[in-house]
């Protein structure tokens, strides 16, 4: 269950930090708006800096004050500042979003101005509000599953990218190779021919039986029919005039392929040993969910006890859709993507790992795609599937149990 923070009373004090990159600013106000100390920007983000800060507000602290601290979450700058051994015991702690300071600053009818000042007088109207998520203790093992499970997407879109510069490359050294053999890359006989023979020339005068020859000494068996289109489409090449300048950055590029290949593969590996040991191991029970896809929504939830209902999950992911009413006009039509870009990825690749190996998920997407609805529109219906699923699983820690699901509400 999510915990709740502590209503706001009379003898309540909020402390609202607002924190940037090497600085933060704060303010302190009490119960009935009055400033105890005025908005202070350019606070260093240091220990001696905090120490004096909260020796300043200690001073300030009428007797028998509820001290409420809310720091607005700023990608990682904001995470020093949340952990409770950084303030006084007996003070609550809590996150706000982001998107609800934005929100409140056009409530103080300030929208299109945005400065310290501004963002803490907002954030002091929300923790007056009683808004705001309390910090808790994450585990390490939570920790450690969104520190892999990020690393690991950011290096396979980097390697995504090198792929897409090494192939450019290897147009212009060996022309009509993707023809002979289309997924280069991803084929142990596409990597030996880059690696070893970015000269079409070389290949060409080798011919088939020695190209097979060359590579069962390296434990590849490569076929007759392979090795004949291959070396034929060596023969036929006409490499550009800057073939050479091509196979030198094409070897950089092998090299630096085959450093994130070692990283992608290692925090796989790394999820795979966390998984059984965290919340998220219901997730493995479920067909077509593997390490990484339930790390990569471990990763992008976090601490699951966040979320009470999974349509808190939904909508954090930004899935949910608009909707617009207004003199009998209505759009909703299509999705908000306002949220957490790493859970919406997460949510629609579980749900596609659902739609390829779940039968229960495969008849359902059936019965959409035979009422006429396009891929999209059932892949966003999958990743609600999915979205149900991975929140039930992780809630009771039970296993995935397929005649739960047949029907779909």
């Amino acid at each position: 269950m999510v915990v709740q923070a502590a209503p706001v009373t009379s003898s309540t004090v909020v402390v609202a930090v607002d924190v940037g990159k090497a600085e933060f600013a704060f303010s302190v106000t009490d119960v009935s708006r009055t400033s105890l100390l005025k908005p202070r920007t350019g606070c260093p983000m240091t220990g001696p800096s905090l120490a004096q800060i909260v020796g300043e507000i200690g001073r300030v602290l009428p007797a028998g004050a509820v001290v409420k601290v809310g720091v607005e979450a700023a990608g990682h700058y904001h995470r020093p500042l949340l952990l409770a051994a950084a303030w006084p015991a007996g003070w609550e702690l809590v996150e706000l979003n982001p998107g609800h300071v934005t929100e409140q600053r056009r409530v103080l009818g300030k929208r299109t101005v945005k400065t310290d000042v501004i963002d803490l007088q907002a954030m002091t109207e929300l923790l007056l509000a009683g808004r705001g998520q309390p910090v808790r203790e994450r585990s390490l093992v939570l920790g450690e599953l969104a520190a892999w499970s990020a690393h690991r997407t950011g290096r396979v879109v980097v390697r995504t990218a090198t792929k897409n510069q090494l192939l450019g490359q290897l147009d212009r050294t060996f022309p009509g190779l993707t023809r002979a053999l289309p997924d280069v890359l991803g084929t142990k006989v596409g990597r030996l021919v880059v690696a070893e023979f970015p000269d079409p020339a070389r290949l060409a005068a080798l011919g088939s039986t020695r190209f097979i020859r060359f590579g069962a000494t390296r434990g590849l068996q490569i076929r007759r029919p392979v090795a004949d289109r291959l070396v034929q489409a060596a023969r036929d090449a006409l490499p550009t005039a800057d073939a050479a300048v091509a196979r030198a950055v094409l070897a950089a590029d092998l090299a630096l392929l085959a450093d994130l290949d070692a990283q992608v593969e290692q925090a796989t590996e790394q999820l795979a040993r966390l998984l059984p040991v965290s919340p998220f191991a219901p997730l493995l029970t479920v067909p077509g969910w593997g390490a990484v896809r339930a790390g990569t929504y471990g990763g992008a939830v976090g601490d699951p006890a966040r979320f009470d209902h999974p349509r808190q999950v939904y909508r954090t992911a930004g899935l949910n859709p608009i909707q617009y009413e207004s003199a009998g006009r209505r759009r909703d039509s299509v999705i908000s993507r306002e949220g957490s870009v790493e859970l919406r990825r997460a949510l629609i690749d579980l749900g596609l790992g659902l739609w390829l190996n779940d039968p229960a998920a495969k008849a359902y997407g059936a019965q959409l795609r035979a009422r006429g609805k396009k891929g999209k529109v059932i892949g966003c219906a999958m990743a609600h599937r999915a979205n149900r699923i991975a929140f039930a699983l992780v809630r009771d820690q039970s296993a995935y149990d397929p005649r739960r699901w047949i029907r779909e509400d």
